[in-house]
């Protein structure tokens, strides 16, 4: 993949503290964190308390807000997903955390099989789903054109190997299958306010940084078509209040929640939101 100049320079700061770069994909129009971690040590900037998907806290005010809007939107993801009309019911999540969106899709009769590479998450979601759920090798094990539904929330801007995993979702889905994938916006004007403090770059986590055209051009590489994009309304209290903490030092959810509320006012005629869903099927 072709790069070219620095955009931003963003710190990293829920774990490391480390400074990283943003620089523009020329070949699709994302941005790219620079430098990428190695392999080796990008799992050393997930080591923290405070990376919820992975543990199912409870501890603040904050985590306890964040497990109720959770629980609506599983039941959001849910009848997304039952809407598509499929062929068939088996679904595959991709970086499935703690499971709860895969035990919510398997107690609706839909054959559940998740990926999540972190080992204490995996053991908590496959409590939850009977053991669906595998380590990221098994991406490879599984056979050609297995399911009819592949979802990846908030896991695509995680994934080192982009072009590749590509490849592999889109010989794992059915001809007339569904690519569920929802990703920050750095469109957004959550984004754009808050600028290098935005909380949704996440850097080194997030290795992409996505926006409508790049996903367009992303999928169109592998003859894949976004069909239909969906807002995330939530996600911009959330990132909000996250960035504030950033640029401030402080939790102020007042400010947070204006700036979040004020994003998804200006989203609904620019369709910019903090957060999109995209809905992408085979050409």
């Amino acid at each position: 993949m072709k790069s070219t100049t620095s955009l931003l320079t963003i710190k990293d700061h829920s774990v490391s503290g480390e400074v990283f770069e943003l620089i523009e994909n020329s070949e699709y129009g994302f941005l790219e964190t620079s430098p990428k971690p190695s392999l080796e040590k990008l799992p050393e900037y997930y080591q923290s308390e405070d990376y919820i998907s992975h543990t199912d806290s409870k501890r603040n005010l904050f985590e306890k807000a964040y497990h109720v809007v959770r629980k609506w939107a599983l039941k959001k993801k849910l009848h997304l997903i039952n809407s598509f009309n499929t062929n068939g019911k088996s679904i595959l999540d991709v970086g499935c955390g703690t499971g709860d969106f895969l035990q919510i899709a398997q107690q609706n009769n839909w054959k559940v099989s998740g990926i999540e590479p972190n080992e204490q998450a995996r053991i908590i979601a496959n409590q939850k789903t009977n053991n669906s759920v595998f380590e990221t090798e098994q991406l490879l094990e599984f056979k050609a054109q297995s399911f009819d539904v592949i979802t990846l929330w908030h896991v695509l801007e995680h994934l080192p190997n982009l072009e590749d995993h590509i490849s592999i979702f889109k010989k794992l889905l059915k001809p007339n299958g569904v690519i569920v994938i929802a990703v920050p916006n750095h469109k957004s004007f959550d984004a754009k306010h808050y600028k290098t403090f935005w909380a949704a770059f996440d850097v080194p986590r997030h290795l992409w940084h996505f926006n409508r055209k790049s996903m367009s051009n992303l999928f169109s590489k592998v003859n894949m078509k976004v069909v239909k994009t969906k807002c995330m309304w939530f996600d911009a209290f959330y990132v909000s209040m996250l960035s504030e903490k950033y640029a401030s030092g402080k939790m102020n959810l007042f400010k947070g929640f204006f700036i979040g509320a004020l994003s998804n006012i200006k989203a609904i005629t620019s369709k910019e939101a903090s957060s999109l869903i995209y809905i992408i099927k085979n050409h």
